[in-house]
């Protein structure tokens, strides 16, 4: 093995936003001095779809059912339609001033400090990086569910659907931290787009599946179920009509968002054509497939179970039949989430090493590689500040798992209000400031009033998501996990 002194010229994980005058890059260099990035529209829509798409598709037949047949696949698409247009206002930040030739800003806090500054770079990294852990809580949790689900298909399978088959799904979370510990080793984010295509093609699996089985549902039972008005009062109160219907516009909100890690996605897309210009596709490419699973999935699992789905249509036991079918859609889930996971926790691993380097530049457990050679491959460098501080993340993020199993009900809290400020509020007042809008100008009171109406939802949704965690606490008994 050979030791070297790593300077992190060329890698991204350290990579700092200076004003650096414009090179026109060459042959083996972008203009900034870093290694020519490679990244394209598909690479940048895998890595979003495999963010974005989530077991979370398989839920949104719950929030169909709070809000029923107009209300729901209506909020969906607006949703959506929100999204893409925030992301592209979002996209234009990457670059400061011209947008081929400007300063890059590498990640989200970097775009915010480059365009408005002060207390809000501060902010915007307190809310995206917390979200983002949060976020690897959740997959980790769920990534458990279906595993112990493929267990628990088996046992029904062998002794009856009404066999209580119950397991613990700690062994499984154990399970799914030591192949993130191995995969979070993977340096940087422009070395992820294998596994998010694999991730992609997971999603498409295992939601084809839910989708089939809804559809072979309808078939069996021979009617579409559901109202135009979603579950009636008198199976709920009025009052547990209104915090779900809340609480659904939060989930709903919530499955497209992607906003938090759209400039570290950004920052893996070779030019030209412009940055900007290739996310805009990515964006529109992967908004449009999640919006079309998210429909058929949430519609389809509605019709089928009316008021009474499962919480997920897979892992929920909302079919128990063909048992092996199932099976593989919660392993695809599994997979997908592995992928999912490092996508979200990339640029907080980013974050926390680029700090380490810039306090502790002279210290050579931060900064020394050591190059280890692989046959066939390039030689793998270890970083041993980067083995020691993902490892110990994620096993913080499977010891919280454990000892909350029902933390992703804890994620809802914050999520709606995060999925605001990341999405909305700030790709819209960096827009105001990059393209000098005048205050109180038709397109300034435009944009101020879709702020201040998604701020509301998100507040609403947060408010309605309370429950779910109060609901939990009754029944909470510490590193239990039983199902």
């Amino acid at each position: 093995m050979e030791i070297m002194e790593n300077q992190h010229q060329n890698n991204q994980v350290f990579d700092v936003s200076l004003d650096v005058p414009p090179q026109g890059g060459s042959k083996c260099f972008d203009d900034d001095g870093r290694l020519k990035r490679t990244g394209t529209v598909w690479t940048a829509s895998a890595h979003i779809i495999t963010a974005v798409i989530g077991s979370g598709a398989l839920s949104l037949a719950w929030a169909t059912v709070q809000l029923g047949w107009i209300a729901g696949p209506t909020a969906v698409f607006l949703f959506a339609s929100l999204t893409y247009y925030t992301s592209t206002l979002l996209a234009t930040s990457y670059r400061s001033g011209d947008p081929f030739t400007g300063k890059r800003n590498y990640t989200y806090m970097d775009a915010v400090s480059a365009n408005l500054g002060g207390f809000k770079v501060k902010l915007c990294g307190l809310v995206q990086y917390v979200n983002l852990f949060g976020v690897a809580i959740g997959y980790t949790t769920a990534s458990s569910i279906s595993m112990l689900a493929i267990k628990r298909s088996n046992c029904f399978h062998e002794k009856g659907e009404k066999s209580l088959c119950h397991a613990n799904s700690n062994p499984y979370l154990i399970a799914f931290g030591i192949i993130e510990i191995i995969f979070s080793q993977i340096p940087s984010f422009d070395q992820l787009g294998w596994l998010s295509i694999v991730s992609v093609i997971m999603s498409f699996t295992y939601s084809t599946i839910g989708l089939g089985l809804g559809i072979a549902k309808v078939a069996e039972t021979g009617k579409i179920r559901g109202s135009l008005t979603g579950i009636g009062i008198g199976t709920v109160t009025s009052t547990q009509k209104l915090w779900r219907s809340f609480q659904a516009l939060g989930d709903i909100a919530f499955a497209n968002s992607y906003s938090l890690i759209l400039i570290e996605i950004q920052d893996t897309i070779r030019s030209p054509p412009s940055e900007s210009q290739t996310m805009k596709k990515a964006s529109l490419v992967s908004i449009a497939v999640t919006t079309l699973f998210y429909l058929l999935c949430g519609c389809m699992g509605y019709a089928a179970f009316g008021d009474t789905p499962p919480g997920n249509l897979l892992t929920g036991f909302g079919f128990y039949n063909p048992y092996w079918m199932v099976d593989i859609a919660n392993a695809a889930i599994v997979i997908h989430l592995i992928g999912a996971y490092q996508v979200y926790c990339q640029p907080l691993f980013a974050f926390a090493e680029k700090t380490a380097v810039k306090k502790f530049p002279n210290s050579q457990f931060i900064t020394r590689e050591i190059k280890i050679p692989i046959p066939g491959l390039s030689p793998y460098k270890l970083n041993l500040f980067r083995l020691v501080w993902r490892t110990a993340f994620v096993i913080t993020t499977t010891m919280i798992s454990m000892l909350l199993p029902f933390f992703h009900h804890i994620v809802r809290l914050p999520g709606p209000l995060c999925f605001w400020r990341l999405t909305v509020y700030f790709p819209i007042e960096m827009y105001i400031k990059q393209k000098k809008i005048p205050k109180w100008s038709t397109k300034w009171v435009c944009l101020q009033i879709l702020n201040v109406a998604c701020h509301i939802i998100a507040i609403a949704a947060a408010a309605g998501s309370v429950a779910g965690v109060v609901l939990n606490l009754k029944s909470y008994k510490p590193c239990s996990s039983d199902y």
